[in-house]
């Protein structure tokens, strides 16, 4: 069983008004060589899933996206992305607003087949009202009320990993996985980028195979682009790029905008990507952050 297949195959998958689930957490190990593919093509209407960072914002600001469903976006150190911050101001784009274990329920119930989860959380909060999507219920035991979190069925889910292997079985090694282990289930399709492909053996090692969080046969397709998580982080194989980050976030305030930042960077493919912003090396160079 061989799911190896490139940047390109996966973007050739997806069409225009699809829901997208993206891992990762803000500046955090998103797949964004898969980002930057579909920033290459001419998808549109995409509705986002994603506990998001400058995946949201780059989709946003070329036109990408339709809806966000999202417990935040930010950059971190930059708390708010600044290309999102002018979609959603403008009205440009629609919006669901969640808190984030919310965002973790509508995963899980995805993935469980349910309709929804019941949960005490965003009770008499605007999470109900200004969602109407959301609804509140009574429960057939008792006479509370609980807000029935619908489940966030994804068409796809785009993953960035540190390793795995041709047949879809997939490492994260660094010291959270976030919610991708849900991102992975809760999808029709499931595309991986990896940063090292390795071969079945590595995984008989015990100690590897701990760090492996959903089933193969979740996985859909394998991409194997070292470095592609830049300029979010791998740990512990690379940290996010700051100085890169903090360009970024000045783009928005210049009058070339997202089309300068691009112009600058994106390049035809993500080898000249990578060449752009200084080549394999100096992103495995980055340091982990320090908290």
């Amino acid at each position: 069983m061989d799911k190896r297949m490139s940047a390109a195959d996966v973007v050739a998958q997806l069409r225009d008004g699809m829901t997208i689930g993206i891992g990762g957490w803000g500046p955090r190990r998103k797949p964004m060589a898969l980002v930057r593919e579909i920033l290459r093509s001419d998808l549109k209407d995409l509705t986002i899933v994603s506990y998001g960072g400058a995946d949201v914002g780059m989709l946003c600001a070329a036109g990408k996206v339709k809806k966000v469903v999202f417990a935040f976006v930010s950059l971190d150190f930059i708390p708010l992305e600044p290309y999102f911050r002018q979609a959603r101001q403008s009205g440009a784009i629609e919006v669901m607003e969640v808190d984030e274990g919310m965002m973790l329920l509508g995963l899980r119930a995805a993935a469980w087949g349910l309709p929804f989860i019941p949960t005490e959380v965003g009770l008499g909060t605007d999470i109900v009202t200004r969602n109407p999507d959301i609804k509140v219920i009574d429960s057939p035991y008792d006479d509370k009320e609980w807000v029935a979190m619908p489940a966030l069925k994804l068409d796809v889910s785009l993953i960035h990993v540190d390793r795995a292997d041709a047949r879809g079985v997939c490492q994260i090694a660094g010291p959270d996985h976030y919610m991708d282990d849900w991102y992975a289930r809760a999808a029709d399709k499931t595309f991986v980028s990896c940063d090292e492909l390795v071969e079945t053996e590595f995984f008989r090692d015990p100690a590897q195979a701990r760090l492996v969080h959903w089933e193969r046969a979740a996985t859909t397709g394998v991409v194997h682009i070292p470095g592609g998580a830049h300029p979010s982080s791998c740990n512990p194989l690379y940290g996010f790029d700051v100085p890169h980050f903090k360009a970024y976030a000045a783009s928005a305030k210049e009058e070339t905008g997202i089309q300068g930042y691009l112009d600058q960077y994106l390049g035809a493919s993500e080898e000249q990507y990578q060449q752009n912003v200084g080549g394999l090396d100096a992103i495995r160079s980055i340091e982990l952050p320090t908290y």
